[in-house]
């Protein structure tokens, strides 16, 4: 009887007490992982999906550029090659760089390396367009132009401000030979202000005057 007793009384603890430390302890170290791994997902993927969207984003922009290049985009202008007195003379300005085909050919080089030959494509495409004066060949010519350097959904577009956009907008009402001044000058400020130093310090143009140097000493 006294074992019975016993044997009741154990049952009756067991039922009314908690989980057992083991049970409780399982439960916790589930739940703690459900919750980390649940938190370190989200924080992980989080994380990974922006790194990803802006590595996929960078990535897009190279290739755009590097695909502009192999679109029926002529690698450089016709020109004799430079000599050594041209080279000298496009440090003193870059009035005098853009002067000659061999000067925009090497400088048009170095902006490719920055992604930034649209600028110069926009410049020379300006100039094509001032030398037209068929009005329908001017038309077609503007129209092509805007589409490639001026709209906000071409790879090629160009940085300008409102106020030229604007001007640009009006002009194209009737295009003419000067409906991209405004535009273009800002370019060449861009390129002279902002590019022309950095490739006057750039291996191209060091490599171009040094080869240039050493045939003249040869010679």
């Amino acid at each position: 009887p006294m074992g019975s007793e016993r044997t009741e009384v154990r049952k009756r603890q067991m039922a009314a007490s908690p989980e057992t430390p083991a049970a409780a302890q399982a439960q916790l170290s589930t739940g703690n992982r459900g919750s980390n791994a649940c938190c370190f997902c989200w924080c992980c993927c989080c994380s990974c999906s922006c790194l990803t969207v802006r590595n996929q984003e960078e990535e897009r922009a190279r290739r755009t550029s590097h695909e502009l290049q192999a679109e029926g985009i002529p690698n450089c202008e016709e020109s004799p090659a430079p000599t050594l007195e041209e080279v000298n003379a496009w440090a003193q300005s870059f009035d005098k760089l853009m002067l000659t085909p061999a000067g925009r050919n090497a400088f048009r080089e170095f902006l490719r390396t920055e992604f930034s030959e649209e600028n110069m494509l926009f410049w020379m495409a300006c100039e094509e367009l001032k030398q037209e004066s068929n009005k329908s060949v001017i038309e077609e010519k503007a129209r092509l132009i805007y589409e490639d350097y001026i709209s906000i959904l071409s790879p090629k577009e160009v940085s300008l401000d409102s106020r030229v956009r604007e001007v640009i907008n009006r002009n194209m009402l009737e295009p003419s030979q000067h409906t991209f001044d405004d535009a273009q000058l800002q370019i060449y400020t861009l390129m002279h202000r902002d590019s022309y130093p950095r490739f006057m310090n750039s291996a191209i143009y060091k490599d171009l005057l040094q080869s240039l140097s050493e045939k003249s000493i040869e010679a």
